[in-house]
């Protein structure tokens, strides 16, 4: 439980280690964002495969070995509840890319901190921290869910993965708000709150798994799915609008070999 705490403390702390690179460096350029975040999507993206969708099969296979049907079966059964569990997960966030904006398509808000000088500007602003903490809460789960299994190794791997996306995340709320006027002070408490959602997110996907070990097959899956949107919906479409795609893709595949290679050697 130790370790799931400080996990959910370091996940949620990246947030706010973005925050203060971000006061620190108000000007970040683009493509040294778009080439950090890409890279977060590697690791993201090779996370959610090898951390979670594939031992989200191997726990759905042994659940189902007690129902007798037999190698074939336990296997379609298995591949049946991982589908269900990716598309939960994907559904869920886009169920809430539906309640609030979308990150990359938020009128008015700019990482170099350009927004719009009509009298809404400081409530834009604020709607872009706000759809940035809801969307925190399913990856806090996808951390915390991974600490279901008895892999520790791979659950860090997957809160490292996650915890690396926060801090460009935070980085890129500073600039807007204090262009809108908001005081540092009250800017660094919502970096600080957005940070907290993905803890609390963390610690309910620990204890779901730990109540029931029979829900971790989906809960596994459905955080797998969670990730993928995340990465193929948010990171990718906004590492490749300004100009770097060449270098947020290379970015990328860096980040998938590297968490690749921790899984080989760790696991």
């Amino acid at each position: 439980m130790d370790m799931v705490l400080w996990t959910a403390l370091g996940v949620g702390g990246a947030t706010v280690v973005g925050a203060a690179i971000g006061f620190i460096f108000k000007k970040i350029s683009h493509k040294f964002s778009d080439i950090v975040l890409a890279f977060a999507a590697g690791i993201m993206l090779a996370a959610a495969i090898l951390g979670l969708i594939i031992p989200s099969f191997d726990y759905g296979y042994e659940l189902f070995e007690f129902t007798g049907f037999g190698e074939t079966w336990n296997k379609l059964l298995s591949l049946a509840l991982v589908f269900l569990g990716i598309f939960a997960g994907a559904l869920c966030i886009n169920l809430l890319d539906k309640l609030v904006p979308h990150l990359h398509g938020m009128v008015g808000v700019d990482i170099d901190g350009h927004c719009c000088d009509d009298k809404s500007q400081i409530n834009k602003v604020l709607l872009f921290v706000m759809a940035i903490a809801i969307h925190n809460l399913p990856e806090g789960i996808a951390a915390g869910v991974g600490f279901g299994s008895d892999n520790t190794a791979e659950a860090l791997m997957i809160a490292g993965g996650i915890a690396l996306q926060n801090i460009p995340e935070g980085m890129v709320i500073i600039a807007p708000m204090l262009s809108a006027g908001i005081k540092p002070g009250r800017t660094f408490v919502c970096a600080l709150a957005t940070g907290l959602v993905e803890v609390v997110g963390t610690l309910l996907g620990y204890f779901a798994v730990s109540i029931s070990s029979a829900i971790l097959p989906f809960a596994l899956a459905f955080a797998g799915g969670t990730m993928l949107y995340v990465v193929s919906d948010e990171m990718i479409p906004e590492t490749h609008s300004h100009g770097s795609e060449r270098a947020a893709t290379y970015s990328l595949l860096v980040g998938f070999c590297v968490m690749l290679l921790m899984d080989v050697l760790l696991g």
